[in-house]
């Protein structure tokens, strides 16, 4: 009967089968073909129902989730980043535009103070001051009480320290030159013979910028915020300030 177990499990029709049976004391021998053809059909009968009950159970619903429909982006898979970038590029170009087309505004300020900060004011006091005449002359300069420098001579003439030509004029022949230093601090020679600079140029201590021919006096004034400066004396022919 272990063939018939086995048959069962594997669920198959069985077409043949070994049967051996027991001789009883008092029954008469039964044919053993037949017991054998009842015995097949018997097992192949039980396997067939118990199939069908298992085909009972088997699952026929596809109980899978459905796949989610795929909603096609018009900026593909990225689509927000991409909007994001696209608005921060059209926000910059209408800032862009306005700074270009309207003057005054909070950006425009804030740039302009970035390229020209502005420079905190040297005192006058700290620049070193020059001879206005030329080394190899033996010319006298003087300073007045209000402190005027001048002298008579034929010289060169030199900036009393570095600065920016401001204003040239004339008159009489005579030229009248004015040199700034810093936006407060300016000094203004006059009675000048000949001038070699013009407006906008930049001047230095060591090279003259005019000449004097000696038949008119020169003066040199210094001023800051308009107010004549006195606090200084001459050493020789060099203005030293005062301590």
């Amino acid at each position: 009967m272990d063939n018939l177990e086995y048959a069962e499990m594997l669920e198959i029709p069985v077409n043949t089968v070994n049967v051996v049976k027991k001789r009883g004391f008092f029954r008469r021998r039964d044919k053993k073909e037949d017991l054998k053809d009842d015995v097949i059909a018997d097992v192949n009968s039980r396997a067939y129902d118990e199939s069908a009950m298992r085909t009972d159970f088997i699952q026929t619903e596809d109980l899978s989730e459905a796949p989610v429909p795929r909603v096609k982006r018009f900026f593909g898979e990225n689509g927000v980043l991409v909007a994001e970038a696209v608005a921060a590029c059209l926000l910059a170009g209408g800032i862009f535009l306005t700074n270009a087309l309207v003057d005054n505004t909070a950006i425009n300020n804030i740039a302009a103070g970035l390229a020209n900060p502005v420079a905190e004011e040297t005192p006058y006091t700290e620049f070193e001051l020059s001879s206005v005449i030329s080394p190899l002359s033996d010319a006298e300069v003087v300073q007045s009480a209000g402190g005027v420098l001048s002298f008579t001579a034929e010289t060169s003439v030199y900036p009393v320290c570095d600065g920016k030509i401001t204003s040239v004029t004339s008159a009489d022949g005579l030229y009248t030159v004015e040199i700034a230093h810093t936006s407060t601090f300016a000094s203004v020679f006059t009675g000048l013979t000949d001038v070699y600079v013009a407006v906008g140029d930049e001047v230095k201590s060591n090279i003259p910028f005019a000449r004097s021919g000696g038949e008119n006096a020169v003066s040199m004034t210094m001023f800051n915020d308009g107010e004549v400066i006195s606090g200084y004396t001459l050493s020789g022919a060099v203005p030293v300030w005062n301590s």
